[in-house]
């Protein structure tokens, strides 16, 4: 236990001690009380202005708790009353996994009452983030954002709508942690450290899963993203000289603006605060255990993100899994799309095979080279695979909702009424089978025949015809 010595105090022998307490608190009440009745004398400017209303307007001291709030939040267009099939199932598993756990959504119907509150005049009193709030129109920004600021409320487990919950929460910090340790727990998402250079994998190559987390409420870190996304997107609309309400945004911006990157990025900052050393990602490269650097705790990428195909996340059915991420929710991309190749398409389809992503970048950068008469000719016959790939694709996927919403409405009904008692099949007669007939009985079956009467003496039967033999001609 670290220790400290204590100095002498020259006021100790004078002042009784409730008095030296009291001290401090009294010279910092005089000095509010002072500027206060005197703030005509204050230097009047906007920056001050807003400064001395936040000092006066800032809330009490909040001490981050020992426990893990019990608390599971989603977000999400429309509340559980209206889930479709597939997110109502994922929804069901995070009460049922953990019954003792409150369960909470926030829609697009009333998310921007539940910043107003605890951002508002009477939470924070942060109007920066009210207002962003307000005029943002890009959804997975809202959602990035939003979920950054109710854990920093919060607290507890945030997971999207397409999570499925498979091990209790109370389990994912194993026992070696002591849970009044550990603030923020987080897992391995994109272990692919290979591909940092690249010039459109590099980014994401190396990030921890921001789909599901567990954190205390009032983590800074928390707070510190906040701050980050709304710099980073005025940032963005004085570049494009728009509102924020009209940012424009490909696939590579949301990551790393808001996305896994920045949720990355501040945490590893965070750790090298804590720590006084710099942290980076060969600390958590080729993670097979969880790793505790300055209060977060980092679990294996099977934790959250098993089943994906590379970073060595395993199968579904590792001891490790804690949750299940199925994908049918992640359609963002379409209103910020990838870098799309008009030939050979997005890199990411690679899903970070080395073979499959050099193939790409020798196949584009050769594209360039070729005159623009081949490149269209290229381009339409690929567009046309393309479009029919599309075609079939969604007559699966069509398929497959209509097949997942006739299960869901079938056990709806069964819920509800029971299931409907099945009307007993009458039984075919079956025909007597003849058993085999053994060879020894089939033997007996055959008829005898009668025993011949003995013959008399004569000429014997001709062997060959079985008649007498002929006569032979008198000599």
């Amino acid at each position: 236990m670290k220790t400290t010595s204590r100095v002498p105090s020259p006021f100790r022998t004078a002042l009784p001690r409730q008095l030296q307490r009291a001290i401090p608190i009294s010279a910092v009440a005089c000095l509010l009380f002072f500027l206060f009745f005197r703030h005509d004398s204050i230097p009047s400017s906007p920056l001050v202005a807003d400064a001395w209303k936040r000092v006066l307007s800032a809330p009490a001291p909040f001490t981050i708790p020992d426990e893990f709030p019990k608390k599971i939040w989603q977000t999400w267009k429309v509340d559980p009353l209206a889930f479709e099939g597939r997110d109502q199932d994922r929804a069901r598993s995070w009460p049922a996994v953990n019954p003792t756990h409150r369960y909470e959504v926030l829609t697009d119907g009333n998310d921007f009452q539940y910043v107003l509150q605890h951002f508002g005049p009477n939470g924070l009193n942060r109007p920066d983030i009210v207002e962003t709030y307000r005029n943002l129109t890009a959804q997975i920004i809202k959602a990035d954002l939003l979920r950054y600021m109710v854990m920093y409320i919060e607290g507890g487990v945030y997971a999207d709508i397409d999570v499925e919950a498979i091990r209790p929460i109370d389990e994912w910090v194993p026992e070696r942690y002591d849970p009044k340790d550990v603030d923020l727990v987080v897992s391995v998402e994109i272990d692919e450290p290979n591909f940092k250079d690249h010039k459109i994998l590099g980014p994401k190559s190396q990030s921890f899963c921001q789909w599901t987390f567990l954190t205390k409420p009032r983590v800074p870190v928390m707070m510190k993203l906040v701050d980050h996304i709304l710099t980073w997107l005025q940032g963005l609309a004085e570049a494009q000289n728009v509102p924020i309400s009209d940012i424009e945004l490909d696939f590579d911006e949301v990551i790393t603006g808001t996305g896994p990157s920045a949720f990355t990025n501040a945490i590893i900052a965070e750790m090298s605060a804590k720590t006084g050393r710099t942290i980076d990602w060969d600390y958590f490269h080729a993670l097979t255990e969880p790793r505790y650097v300055g209060g977060i705790l980092v679990l294996t990428v099977k934790a959250f993100a098993a089943g994906q195909g590379h970073s060595n996340s395993g199968l579904h059915n590792a001891t490790e899994v804690l949750a299940k991420h199925h994908y049918h929710a992640s359609g963002w991309p379409k209103k910020h799309p990838r870098f799309l190749h008009p030939v050979y398409r997005e890199v990411e389809l690679c899903n970070w095979k080395p073979d499959c992503v050099r193939a790409w970048d020798k196949n584009t950068t050769e594209f360039e080279t070729f005159p623009k008469e081949k490149q269209d000719a290229m381009i339409l016959e690929a567009t046309a695979k393309y479009d029919a790939e599309i075609e079939e694709r969604l007559a699966r996927e069509r398929e497959d909702n209509e097949r997942a919403e006739a299960d869901r409405k079938r056990e709806e009904r069964e819920r509800i009424c029971g299931k409907p008692e099945e009307t007993p099949k009458e039984e075919a007669k079956e025909e007597p089978k003849e058993e085999p007939v053994k060879e020894e009985e089939r033997k007996e079956d055959i008829p005898k025949k009668e025993d011949a009467p003995p013959k008399e003496d004569g000429p014997n039967e001709d062997i060959t015809t079985g008649q007498p033999p002929s006569p032979s001609p008198s000599p």
